[in-house]
């Protein structure tokens, strides 16, 4: 079976939901979470918190350099993802469709690369 990331992204800055709202979003993803983990097709999920969070490593004139904050500056950040299994595309879209019911927000899917043969 091949892997997918099924991806979260939210728009930073915009209001949260009242917390009812926000409970009943984690209520229905962890009903996903639980079809997915009972038709064996979980790998792994988390959330992410706050891309203020964020510290961005990279490389420059050969020295590693830390900045705080995201490394994207857009308003559209990762919130949070889904690493499943699915015998195609179409079974990983349908599990994003799921999942962007349950969390309320656009879910990206995309498929992990092949593995090179050794």
């Amino acid at each position: 079976m091949k892997q997918y990331l099924l991806s979260v992204h939210g728009t930073h800055g915009e209001p949260l939901p009242e917390p009812e709202a926000i409970q009943q979003m984690f209520a229905d993803v962890e009903k996903v979470n639980e079809e997915i983990r009972s038709a064996g097709a979980w790998v792994f999920a988390g959330g992410l918190t706050d891309p203020s969070d964020a510290t961005v490593v990279r490389v420059e004139a050969g020295r590693a350099l830390t900045t705080d904050g995201p490394y994207a500056e857009t308003k559209e950040q990762l919130g949070g993802f889904w690493i499943i299994k699915a015998e195609n595309l179409d079974e990983a879209l349908a599990w994003a469709e799921k999942a962007t019911v349950a969390c309320g927000a656009p879910v990206e899917v995309r498929p992990f690369q092949d593995e090179p043969e050794a």
